[in-house]
């Protein structure tokens, strides 16, 4: 199952919103607040792709038992 379009475009507002942080903590906070905005944004990015990639595999997996039927 795929992300539903507002969970995606809230994923996708989020991501924006900590670029921006990203972008401010580079230039004035210590560096373990940026590394751990980065792994936020990795995190938002791994949900975003593994949640495609599991509905491409529901996919194959449904064809493959009807062609075994």
């Amino acid at each position: 199952m795929t992300l539903s379009k507002q969970v995606e475009d809230s994923l996708d507002e989020a991501l924006s919103s900590l670029r921006n942080a990203l972008a401010f903590a580079a230039r004035n906070e210590e560096v373990y607040v940026s590394k751990h905005i980065a792994d936020i944004m990795h995190s938002i990015d791994n949900i975003k792709h593994v949640t495609n990639l599991m509905a491409i595999s529901d996919k194959v997996m449904k064809q493959l038992e009807e062609e075994e039927d």
